[in-house]
């Protein structure tokens, strides 16, 4: 039977990445310390790896696809393909940031006053190309954890990744600039890729994954109002598509289904009351596949 090893990163990414997993239909569980999680898919076999190394197993063909971040496909300049763009990360669905950051009280104002300066960071080889482009000549050194603590007691500032700022401000440190955006990325081994069975397997799960994604923001909403009130209470829904309208044993009432964004619907239930549906049901949504 033919079996894709599917690399799952290790660390921050760990739990937000099992949970979408859950959401796309795939039941991963990471036995005590294994480095081998078991996923109820006969055909995929899983590893897992800390983020900044999937990109190379990649590469290397150890693993046919991962979950990493863009960040580490960059710093690790991996020769693999990008299948799809998934906006996670640990604790928003949002961009992760790698920030220059200073301490309050620096006189670091921009990327030139970086000139002679030394920097600690993660994020070495995309930190040289920043500076490169800046045209700017300082010291980077790879910093081991805990970079935020570093400045200015050993360096004059770090290149630090973040998603709220909140742990730069708590070490007192303000942002410059941004030295790169990241999101988590499913990447492919180009062998793989060009496997059509392993390939069809990929797209699958992209497909699959990418619709949970774009499910957690929107929700189903069923309600039955009078055929009357149609015209006046779909031109209210910001609708993905065309409402479904089904009819209803007494021909002067329907039932309509809608998906729409979560974030309207707390003003939009309000209006839909009193433009006359009723029995309105909001249900959470698994996956949204376009």
């Amino acid at each position: 039977m033919s079996r894709l090893t599917l690399g799952i990163p290790k660390g921050s990414l760990q739990e937000s990445t099992i949970a979408l997993f859950a959401k796309a239909g795939y039941q991963v569980y990471v036995r005590g310390r294994s480095y081998a999680p078991y996923i109820d898919d006969p055909e995929v076999g899983c590893l897992m790896f800390r983020a900044q190394e999937i990109a190379r197993y990649v590469e290397r063909g150890v693993l046919d696809v991962g979950l990493t971040g863009k960040d580490w496909v960059q710093e690790n300049e991996a020769d693999v393909l990008e299948v799809e763009d998934l906006v996670y990360s640990k604790a928003t669905n949002q961009a992760y940031r790698w920030v220059l950051a200073v301490p309050d009280d620096s006189e670091i104002h921009s990327p030139k006053d970086l000139e002679g300066k030394r920097i600690a960071t993660e994020l070495v080889q995309v930190t040289r190309r920043y500076l490169e482009r800046h045209d700017v000549r300082a010291e980077v050194e790879y910093s081991w954890g805990a970079t935020e603590v570093k400045a200015p007691l050993l360096v004059d500032a770090v290149v630090e990744g973040t998603e709220t700022g909140s742990s730069l401000r708590a070490n007192r440190l303000r942002i410059v600039d941004t030295v790169a955006e990241s999101t988590t990325k499913l990447i492919a081994n180009h062998d793989a890729w060009a496997d059509s069975w392993k390939r069809q397997k990929i797209e699958n799960l992209a497909m699959l994954l990418k619709g949970a994604l774009q499910a957690g923001a929107k929700v189903g909403l069923k309600m039955n109002l009078p055929r009357a009130s149609l015209e006046a209470i779909t031109a209210k829904l910001p609708a993905l598509h065309t409402p479904s309208i089904t009819n209803q044993t007494d021909p002067d009432w329907v039932a309509l289904e809608v998906i729409i964004d979560e974030k309207v619907v707390r003003d939009l239930i309000p209006d839909l009351k009193q433009a006359g549906a009723t029995g309105i049901i909001e249900y959470p949504l698994n996956k949204v596949i376009y």
